[in-house]
């Protein structure tokens, strides 16, 4: 006979290991559940559309074969996997009465999605250090942002992103998870996974703290540092014109690195402790499935060799 909780149990009757996770998702009311399914439907569609849209333009338009679109097309294959790691099997339970997913899903959802979540961070930084670069060092550019530099830096994000993930879910194997099996979240993600567990944590939030913490803030203190040196550089410019063109190469970089990583250090870089997972569930969305939303949105209308790409493609066609 089936078990609803999802647990194995030994013969006298006591709880084991929990083999399945119910995901609850953002809310439990049907009517609720019919509207985040369109609206959800409506935000991926977007996502796949918008980010499979910047790729054909780069891959199509000689222009934009520079160290910046090179990066800005690996976030868009990051965006789409960010989200394809989590809106499917939630829109799925928003039409569904079984909401369940076994451990080993529940675990290899994580996996993906903390995966380009970590791959985001680090390609946010490059990309920051890339403004930079053109800025600060523009005679020293083709030299510093080489096609043999930018090809490494990519590689380095995105080793370092998996590298990242794969200890995470190294450190869940360790756990047990024997009582509550009811995520109140609409995927597998850490602090509520750690709330779960029966077992001592306290040697997972340490690590995760300290091997997340020093992905998602050291990317932010290399793009904390690039604009620091980046505004001083502006500044230097002795016209408003020359200060508001240089200036405005950056913006979109900006309102993405600030929409990012704002929520993401606010989610994971704090003890578990505080963490509720009635009051922060709707964070995520924000940092995974809003932001691979808005970056195609942010970097296409803020930017003029993209536009130009658009309307070269859409005249083709």
């Amino acid at each position: 006979m089936n078990d609803p909780l999802g647990c194995a149990r030994r013969e006298n009757g006591t709880m084991a290991t929990v083999t399945k996770f119910i995901l609850l998702g953002l809310s439990s009311r049907l009517e609720d559940q019919f509207i985040l399914f369109g609206f959800f439907t409506v935000f991926y569609l977007m996502t796949l559309v918008g980010n499979l849209l910047i790729l054909v333009m780069i891959s199509m338009d000689s222009r934009l074969h520079t160290p910046m679109y090179f990066f800005l097309g690996n976030l868009s294959v990051v965006d789409i996997g960010y989200t394809t790691s989590t809106v499917p099997k939630m829109l799925v339970n928003y039409l569904s009465q079984d909401k369940s997913i076994s451990l080993p899903g529940c675990l290899t959802q994580m996996y993906f999605f903390i995966s380009f979540g970590g791959i985001e961070c680090l390609l946010l930084g490059v990309m920051a250090y890339d403004r930079y670069a053109a800025i600060c060092h523009p005679l020293r550019y083709g030299v510093l942002m080489s096609q043999r530099a930018c090809s490494c830096l990519a590689a380095a994000a995105w080793a370092i992103g998996l590298a990242n993930s794969a200890v995470h879910l190294g450190l869940m194997f360790r756990l047990s998870f024997c009582h509550d099996n009811v995520i109140r979240h609409f995927f597998c993600d850490i602090p509520p996974l750690f709330q779960l567990s029966c077992s001592d944590t306290r040697i997972n939030q340490i690590v995760t703290f300290a091997v997340g913490g020093a992905v998602i803030m050291g990317s932010f203190l290399v793009t904390l540092l690039s604009y620091i040196y980046i505004v001083l550089a502006i500044l230097k410019i002795r016209t408003k014109e020359g200060r508001l063109k240089a200036f405005s190469t950056c913006t979109s970089h900006l309102a993405a690195v600030n929409l990012y990583f704002g929520t993401i250090i606010f989610t994971y870089i704090r003890p578990n402790s505080s963490y509720s997972q009635e009051q922060d569930r709707a964070l995520p969305v924000l940092y995974g499935i809003i932001t691979p939303m808005l970056n195609p949105i942010i970097y296409s209308l803020r930017n003029k060799e993209v536009k130009g790409a658009l309307q070269k493609a859409l005249g083709r066609s």
